[in-house]
């Protein structure tokens, strides 16, 4: 299993700050979405620069516009691109489409999404499917029971992530669970008083499995 951990919120000179404090303590790196939204492609450029050992993921959440918001996160740098799964069909394979074609890898955001759209874009074998419990929702996530029951739903679907207030035990068991390529952390990294001590905290549980 691997980490990825997202900046958001913050500065884009903190943002390279924390790219360059967490180049190689995590697998990937997510630019979150606020991100994208402050600085644009150009924040792209300057956070890949300090990275030569962790991937960068972009997390545009395209919704609309597929192809040329995927061929722009990938040309400034992007290794992962996202997208929602609330998009139309031909957004998401338009989004596929670029992310074979560079030999790069789409993200879908599961955010709210029905099991009945999940049903209709299921199809695409090296997209990484995310499930995503809001960062605005009032009720806690059980990572576990989650992912087992979307494993349950849908075995097919071999990536899986999950992101929305993981915590180191929730790691740990999630690791021991086995389903998930991905575990998405934020400010329980970003906002630590050592940020570069809870990456390794985390790694740690992440890869729990092998120990």
């Amino acid at each position: 299993m691997k980490l990825q951990t997202a900046i958001d919120r913050v500065s884009l000179s903190e943002a390279e700050a924390l790219a360059k404090q967490l180049e190689g303590k995590t697998d990937i790196l997510e630019m979150g979405t606020s991100l994208v939204k402050d600085y644009g492609n150009v924040a792209i450029q300057r956070l890949k620069e300090k990275l030569n050992q962790t991937t960068l993921l972009v997390d545009s959440k395209t919704i609309d516009e597929g192809a040329y918001e995927f061929n722009q996160a990938f040309s400034h740098g992007g290794d992962i691109v996202t997208v929602m799964g609330a998009a139309s069909y031909d957004t998401l394979a338009a989004c596929y489409e670029v992310a074979q074609k560079e030999n790069k890898t789409m993200m879908i955001d599961l955010l709210e999404v029905t099991d009945e759209k999940i049903a209709m874009i299921k199809d695409f074998p090296t997209a990484i499917y995310a499930l995503h419990h809001s960062i605005d929702r009032k009720d806690k996530l059980d990572a576990v029971a989650s992912v087992a029951a979307f494993h349950e739903k849908f075995p097919t679907i071999k990536r899986l992530a999950i992101a929305g207030g993981i915590d180191l035990m929730q790691a740990k068991k999630l690791a021991e669970q086995g389903i998930l390529e991905i575990i998405i952390v934020g400010s329980k990294i970003t906002k630590a008083q050592d940020p570069v001590k809870a990456v390794k905290e985390f790694m740690e549980a992440v890869h729990y499995e092998n120990n």
